[in-house]
């Protein structure tokens, strides 16, 4: 690996970081990068899953130290969770590579709508719903999430937060607590299954994962909104520009052969 791939592993970390900790979505420029530099679709899924964990582990201890985690509401919603994303992450092993990336291209143009429709702008608190149990159609709803998680991640911050805050009640900012609590406990069983199946390439994803602790440390720790709209732009051009090369209408590693 040359030192200019180490660089743009780490520079492109810290983006995803801080974009999945304060929202998601930030994987796609995570997936997009891996395939790019050579790895197959299958691969790129699940390397990114180690510095999905890392960056998670950053971040819920940041959130832990402002005690803004409510951590007995969290690991309810994560039980289905994480059986979902087993289940998620089991399918997406078994299906071939060709149909993993159209299926992966088809998922980053559906992200397009979360990102131009500002989910913040709707996404509000309501204290009443914090108090509320976990009920069965909750537990329902996240174990949905959790397939969709196990088996692909881009854009699961957005469902996760949806959830939480308009099923749970909780601000945005303890939602995101919440959220990457849930990330983190999922994403290591998910992990096991592409590690089994041997789908993660360890040099890419520990070298990455340093940005993206680099990442999740600032956004967590100051949780502020740093040029979002040229951030929301840029993943949109990526998520089009790897959509085109997924379905074969472009090709970005021939162009640079």
């Amino acid at each position: 690996m040359s030192s200019l791939e180490v660089i743009a592993l780490i520079v492109s970390g810290v983006f995803v970081g801080f974009i999945n900790t304060l929202a998601g979505g930030g994987t796609i420029i995570s997936l997009s990068l891996f395939m790019f530099m050579g790895l197959p679709a299958d691969v790129a899924n699940g390397t990114n899953r180690i510095a999905v964990i890392l960056q998670n582990m950053t971040s819920v201890t940041t959130f832990r130290q402002q005690k803004l985690l409510d951590t007995r509401k969290a690991l309810w919603l994560s039980i289905p969770t994480v059986i979902g994303s087993i289940i998620g992450a089991q399918l997406s092993v078994q299906i071939d590579e060709a149909t993993f990336r159209k299926a992966i291209a088809a998922v980053m143009l559906m992200m397009v709508f979360f990102i131009l429709t500002k989910p913040a702008k709707w996404l509000k608190g309501q204290e009443a719903l914090q108090l509320k149990k976990v009920s069965p159609l909750q537990m329902l709803i996240f174990f949905a999430i959790g397939i969709y998680g196990g088996f692909v991640q881009v854009g699961v911050g957005y469902f996760l937060l949806a959830g939480i805050v308009l099923g749970a009640g909780y601000d945005l900012v303890k939602a995101n607590a919440i959220k990457v609590f849930i990330v983190l406990l999922y994403t290591i069983f998910a992990l096991v299954v592409f590690v089994v199946n041997d789908k993660v390439n360890w040099q890419f994803g520990l070298i990455h994962a340093i940005g993206n602790i680099m990442g999740a440390y600032i956004a967590s720790r100051y949780a502020v909104n740093w040029g979002a709209n040229f951030i929301r732009w840029f993943i949109i051009v990526i998520i089009f520009i790897t959509s085109a090369d997924l379905f074969g209408i472009i090709d970005i590693r021939g162009m640079f052969s």
